[in-house]
């Protein structure tokens, strides 16, 4: 398991995000759903300009929905979009994708979506006993209650994950103004990220 001190230097040839969960019948139960849609939707730009792959799971769809139709550009640029019943998303069909990704050379995953103390809780568990690199992107991720949502971040970062934002991810993957997406992927995070009081 990764040390609680990990500096976190993500980079974009090594890295994978993780979108969790963002379905229909979230919508109106989540706190600061469209917010987190919002910089989910950018994280999902950025990952297609910047080559990164991108895993999608849905938690029950059947009941739970597909997908939002915001993130349609997730679905369709995805690894793949898969089904679950299991809370993590490291199900079998996931965890057997990931030794072919980014060349063999994985070693970041970036998670996102819903619930936080949930879904994307027992991903970034599952994720580190596997000795990944986990980055967990708070202002793209909410729970129905604030509570649950504020002692998951907490639990998330004491298990060794990092806990960040959008902007300061994306930033880091870029690093440096000469890189040549940095003018789109500053187009993407030009204009403020709502200010939800997440």
């Amino acid at each position: 398991m990764p040390s609680t001190n990990t500096l976190g230097n993500v980079k974009s040839g090594k890295t994978v995000f993780f979108l969790c969960d963002m379905q229909e019948r979230f919508r109106t139960a989540i706190k600061h759903f469209n917010d987190i849609l919002e910089v989910s939707r950018r994280l999902v730009s950025a990952a297609k300009i910047l080559k990164i792959p991108l895993v999608v799971t849905e938690q029950y769809p059947k009941g739970l929905g597909n997908t939002v139709s915001e993130l349609q550009e997730a679905t369709e640029a995805a690894v793949g979009v898969f089904q679950k019943t299991k809370f993590s998303m490291m199900i079998p069909e996931v965890e057997h994708r990931l030794p072919d990704l980014c060349d063999g050379a994985l070693k970041h995953i970036v998670v996102f979506g819903v619930e936080t103390h949930v879904c994307v809780q027992q991903t970034v568990i599952d994720l580190l006993q596997k000795n990944y690199e986990v980055y967990v992107v708070a202002d793209a991720t909410s729970s129905r209650s604030s509570v649950d949502r504020k002692f998951a971040l907490e639990r998330i970062r004491q298990a060794g994950a990092i806990v960040t934002t959008a902007e300061s991810l994306l930033l880091q993957l870029v690093g440096n103004k000469d890189h040549q997406f940095f003018k789109e992927i500053h187009q993407i995070i030009r204009s403020c990220p709502p200010q939800s009081g997440l």
